[in-house]
């Protein structure tokens, strides 16, 4: 079949939710017209806000199974906590890497002492059904350990996954992608889908134009498999290029629980209704199970 270029599948745009106090995000996955996006199965863009008063970010303690969490800062900083024991300040350009596997619980928060102003994405990736009841783990990784990949003429920041040989320190259970590309000049961007791969970019500053059709930041636009993406990019535009290969099996997600298995949705929500688990280190507040 021959390659398509800039062949698009759908476009999604972002839908306002709370997570509460009145910190708001911009939500794109899952969405009523895509579930995910290869094993990316949820996709927010926090801020930019002012951190002070109520917009400071308070996610309190909550648990997760079934998939891994990646939180990538463009501005400001989060502090993270969870029931391993880990406590650790996530910067701009750092990786924090949660694998949740059969159960683990966290929390984060901002602190206006130390930041003005915050922006990042946060990702959950599904784990494959083998991988689902892996040990809890979590990882830090610093911005100089992440490899850069030219895509064209643009050099771009590998977060996690693999390109073409060259992989992130991040341990991913499935093959997967994910980029930062953000263009200090006007270029060229390049990129051929590996084979089996789903894919998309966020636009998170700048438009782009695709066969004629201009894209404005907020936008997800999700590509056709077999899709070779070249188009030009002006100075300053920014956005993540992501993707992966797709799970055989569909993805239940309740809460902030993903499994292949309702059942194991339901054994979590109980435990999280009967205290029956190690708490979040130096965490007194936690989220109630939703009704």
């Amino acid at each position: 079949m021959p390659t398509s270029e800039n062949s698009i599948e759908m476009i999604i745009e972002p839908k306002v939710s709370d997570l509460g106090d009145g910190f708001q995000v911009r939500r794109l996955l899952p969405s009523m017209k895509r579930r995910n996006v290869g094993p990316f199965v949820f996709w927010d863009h926090m801020g930019p806000v002012e951190i002070e008063g109520d917009k400071e970010l308070k996610v309190r303690a909550h648990p997760h199974i079934g998939l891994s969490t990646l939180t990538y800062l463009f501005q400001g900083q989060i502090f993270h906590r969870d029931s391993l024991g880990n406590e650790q300040a996530i910067r701009p350009g750092e990786i924090n890497w949660m694998t949740a596997g059969k159960w683990v619980a966290h929390s984060e928060r901002s602190d206006a002492s130390m930041c003005s102003c915050l922006e990042g994405i946060q990702v959950w990736v599904a784990l494959p059904k083998e991988s689902e009841d892996v040990a809890p783990s979590f990882d830090h990784h610093k911005k100089d350990s992440l490899p850069t990949v030219s895509l064209g003429e643009v050099p771009c920041i590998l977060i996690a996954g693999e390109w073409k040989g060259t992989k992130s320190p991040v341990q991913t259970y499935s093959p997967l992608f994910y980029f930062n590309v953000h263009s200090d000049k006007d270029q060229h961007f390049e990129a051929e889908i590996p084979s089996g791969h789903e894919s998309a970019i966020y636009l998170i500053h700048e438009s782009i134009t695709l066969k004629g059709q201009e894209f404005q930041p907020g936008s997800l636009v999700i590509f056709e498999s077999g899709s070779k993406l070249k188009f030009s990019i002006k100075a300053n535009t920014h956005f993540m290029f992501f993707g992966g290969d797709a799970f055989p099996e569909k993805r239940h997600i309740f809460w902030n629980f993903v499994s292949s298995d309702p059942g194991k949705i339901e054994k979590a929500k109980e435990k999280w209704l009967r205290e029956d688990y190690v708490p979040v280190i130096n965490e007194t507040e936690y989220i109630p199970l939703p009704k």
